[in-house]
């Protein structure tokens, strides 16, 4: 493994990831890890069913070979004085709505330059707790760049904190976190983006079946758990519907 310049912002927020996922008991069971190069630039390709996927993302990746992953972030949070300089101590990528191609660049630079790049390609949390459509950025950006995709599923997450939902504190302990890392996906420069894209889509929801299927814990009845497996989540289509609501209220409101 190659040397790694110290980085005392990234050190602190991944210190204070593992004390909260400790003191939480978390229990976490990791799938794949080995999947993670050690080193080399590479497209981490997540669901995201709830906010904290990718501290907890980091978190097994730091344990597993102390790697950093870069996220993309929007530039309103960058702009904030505490947030703006954490995230930019931790070389996370500035994305402005309105001049993404310097966004896109810069990730490209990135992974160029050997690093993992942590996105979420369903653009949005999933309320539904289902894979959703996916954008193909994930997959323009590994061609590009000249590195391969992994997807990443994790399940159990949204427990903690996610979209539309209200979690008590206590709730928090204990909670199962399951991980799944799979196989690579190489992307080549001439490869359609949306053939990539719908094959890492049928991956990700591949490696979320089996952790659900593994999951120690029974969702029949509980909003964790989609509703075609017993749950009372809203479905794909009643999510979507709430999403386009909300975006509405968005666009009216004065700014």
């Amino acid at each position: 493994m190659t040397r790694r310049t110290i980085e005392p912002i990234y050190s602190a927020a991944v210190a204070i990831g593992r004390s909260l996922f400790g003191f939480w008991r978390l229990r976490r069971k990791t799938t794949g890890i080995g999947n993670i190069p050690d080193t080399g630039g590479a497209v981490l390709a997540m669901t995201h069913f709830g906010y904290l996927e990718f501290a907890l993302v980091e978190w097994v990746t730091w344990l597993h070979n102390r790697r950093r992953i870069r996220f993309m972030a929007q530039k309103k949070a960058f702009d904030k004085p505490v947030i703006g300089t954490a995230l930019r101590g931790m070389r996370h990528i500035s994305v402005d709505m309105t001049a993404g191609a310097d966004a896109y660049d810069n990730a490209v630079t990135a992974l160029r330059n050997g690093e993992l790049l942590g996105v979420f390609p369903e653009a949005g949390v999933s309320a539904s707790f289902t894979v959703r459509e996916l954008k193909t950025g994930a997959a323009r950006l590994a061609a590009d760049a000249g590195v391969p995709i992994i997807p990443v599923a994790v399940w159990g997450g949204h427990r903690l904190l996610t979209k539309n939902r209200s979690i008590k504190f206590r709730d928090r302990f204990g909670v199962p976190v399951h991980f799944a890392f799979g196989v690579p996906i190489s992307v080549a420069e001439g490869d359609d983006p949306r053939t990539v894209t719908a094959s890492l889509r049928t991956s990700l929801q591949d490696m979320v079946h089996t952790l659900q299927e593994e999951y120690p814990e029974s969702g029949t009845g509980k909003w964790w758990q989609p509703r075609h497996l017993g749950g009372s989540a809203p479905t794909p289509a009643e999510a979507a519907l709430a999403d386009a609501e909300r975006d509405k209220r968005r666009a009216a409101a004065p700014s």
